[in-house]
């Protein structure tokens, strides 16, 4: 313990030492345990090494959730991520951890990556409506938040700018994970508007690589970020890959919009061949890439009526394992505006309805969906549905 303490980063020793541990909280108690892990992430021995970055993931951010420790062990880690032990290769502590192999430097920078996520969720409702992930009911779970959880909310998104600052490094490392990782940890820091200073030097250092990627990934990745950020990607909208033009017209696309959108629907239109494009997520990118691709889609349009086709086809395949990530968001953006008993049905709502209606037998496309018809003022069975057309 005393090696690794006098081989630490002063600022992460002092973050080791002048914290009062034992006063914050992780998913599973006192957070007066934390400093033999955090020590242990830089220890000689691999499987303690492993051990360590499965403590970060099952207690300091259980399943995306934040802690008061969450903080200041993220300025630990960020502190840590020059540290000699941090180009050891890193095993996968869990049974599901059968990635190729990685860094610690790359584990490490996509765990900051992940807080940078929890910290930004319910910052923006109209980003947060774009997550493939979103349902409506999350706005009234998102107000029910405990003082604790404020706190370490607030803590959280307190300290992106000294996160950011340890990250932006590694977004030109000439190893392709790290990069990556460091993308990935970037997208989500840079979300925030107090920290819109710091996007055009990212985009400038994105751009200067962008020339000699030549991998369908890096390229994507690089795309997807300027994107998201509210970049102009409209260049990038005719590039020779199709995943690098979806990912171009992920974000709050608004210089070339129809083009954006036009892109999106193409790849809807075939959504295995999307789903193939990357067998291992994006960072920051979770389920199948068709269901980003759909909510970005979804978000982009003036009107339902622009995505109509597509999406009343995607309803009417009858996929039974597609319920809150395909129907239930098509749904939703058909009526926005929630259902009006004394207004008629467009013509596209009604062809929407009787796709709905046409697979429920086989799908349980209705039952499945009862809380998205619920949202938008429909009946929450088929009878109801059926009375409507």
């Amino acid at each position: 313990m005393t090696q690794i303490l006098s081989g630490l980063p002063a600022e992460a020793r002092k973050l080791l030492l002048e914290t009062d541990w034992a006063s914050h909280r992780h998913a599973y108690g006192s957070g007066e345990d934390i400093p033999v892990s955090l020590c242990s992430l830089v220890d000689q021995d691999a499987r303690v090494r492993s051990e360590a970055v499965a403590v970060l993931d099952m207690s300091v951010l259980h399943q995306g959730s934040l802690y008061t420790v969450t903080a200041p062990v993220a300025l630990f880690v960020a502190a840590i991520l020059d540290h000699p032990m941090s180009l050891a290769e890193q095993e996968g502590h869990f049974p599901w951890d059968d990635g190729p192999p990685r860094s610690l430097r790359a584990a490490l920078l996509g765990w900051l990556g992940q807080v940078a996520e929890s910290a930004a969720y319910g910052e923006d409702p109209a980003r947060d409506r774009a997550n493939w992930e979103w349902q409506p009911w999350y706005e009234d779970m998102r107000s029910e938040r405990a003082p604790d959880e404020l706190a370490a909310l607030q803590a959280c998104r307190d300290i992106r700018p000294a996160l950011y600052d340890a990250v932006e490094p590694f977004l030109s490392s000439s190893d392709p994970c790290i990069c990556e990782a460091a993308l990935g940890a970037a997208v989500p820091l840079l979300s925030t508007s107090a920290l819109a200073d710091r996007v055009p030097r990212a985009a400038a250092l994105l751009r200067a690589r962008l020339g000699t990627m030549t991998g369908r990934r890096e390229r994507a990745a690089v795309a997807r970020a300027l994107s998201l950020w509210g970049l102009d990607t409209s260049d990038l909208l005719a590039d020779s890959d199709p995943a690098v033009r979806v990912c171009a017209a992920l974000g709050p696309v608004r210089v070339d919009r129809p083009r954006a959108l036009a892109v999106l629907l193409d790849a809807l239109r075939d959504p295995r061949t999307t789903d193939g494009w990357f067998p291992d997520p994006l960072c920051g990118v979770d389920g199948w890439f068709r269901f980003t691709v759909l909510r970005s889609a979804l978000d982009l349009t003036a009107s339902f009526e622009e995505v109509a086709p597509v999406a009343i086809a995607m309803v009417a395949s009858g996929h039974t394992s597609i319920v809150d990530n395909e129907r239930g968001p098509i749904l939703f953006r058909a009526f926005c505006g929630r259902y009006d008993p004394a207004h008629s049905l467009t013509s596209a709502q009604r062809a929407l309805v009787q796709a709905f209606v046409d697979t429920d037998e086989a799908t349980g496309s209705i039952r499945c969906n009862w809380l998205w018809f619920r949202a938008v003022g429909l009946p929450e069975n088929r009878e109801g549905i059926a009375a409507l057309l």
